[in-house]
């Protein structure tokens, strides 16, 4: 792509973050999957967070919407912001989406969950080593937070289509969270906004979990544990 192109990119990916923020309100009612659109319905599933954290949306949308507006103000032709943009562009314009599709089929939104959290990452590991504030990070919330909720999906499938009993399949996807962020953490090495966004959400699986299922609420404090190592590294990096 020719440099040429690159405000042009600058442009159509703060436009998509604004889509993505404002897509919510395009659907009515939406606070995660409805228990029936499982043959299993999926009440209270010990994989799921306590609905606070959710509210962590809140933060990814602004952040965003602020980042991307800066890099396009201030760095609309600087190539280390161009290569975050092209990936992390595809993970916002499936996202402008995602609730629709979610509302009609979780196994759909399931794989296009998996989708933005791949180009996400991908842009999280491009994004520019300068303008830390405006770009890795809130891109590091994003992607630590579809981290998580990438794996939540999958525990909703396996007790939802009977794969996997409810508890086993809360306790095999919350330590592939674990796992996938400790990895992802580890290999960025800064970015601690990514580690932060998953520690926030396995918080939130130890509340839910803590007087009905305790060995995935054991599980994700132990997460927390392991996951705060290359969590303060990050922070700590120059």
């Amino acid at each position: 792509m020719t440099p040429a192109l690159r405000p042009a990119i600058a442009v159509l990916c703060f436009l998509l973050a604004v889509a993505f923020a404002v897509s919510p309100f395009l659907v009515d009612g939406f606070a995660g999957f409805d228990p029936d659109q499982f043959p299993i319905p999926q009440e209270d599933p010990p994989v799921q967070p306590a609905g606070y954290a959710f509210a962590i949306w809140s933060v990814i949308y602004v952040w965003l919407i602020l980042g991307l507006g800066w890099g396009m103000l201030r760095a609309p032709r600087d190539g280390q912001w161009h290569d975050m943009r092209l990936p992390l562009c595809l993970s916002l314009a499936v996202g402008s989406f995602w609730l629709a599709v979610a509302v009609a089929s979780p196994v759909w939104a399931t794989v296009l969950i998996w989708v933005m959290l791949l180009s996400a990452l991908a842009a999280l590991f491009m994004a520019p080593v300068a303008d830390t504030p405006w770009a890795a990070l809130p891109v590091g919330l994003y992607a630590g937070w579809l981290s998580a909720a990438s794996c939540v999906s999958l525990g909703l499938l396996a007790g939802g289509y009977g794969w996997l009993d409810t508890q086993v399949a809360a306790l095999v996807f919350v330590a592939l969270a674990i796992f996938l962020a400790c990895f992802v953490q580890a290999s960025l090495r800064r970015a601690p906004t990514y580690g932060i966004a998953v520690i926030w959400a396995l918080i939130a699986v130890a509340v839910a979990d803590w007087g009905t299922a305790p060995s995935v609420a054991y599980l994700a404090i132990g997460g927390i544990v392991i996951l705060s190592v290359p969590t303060i590294r990050a922070a700590r990096r120059p």
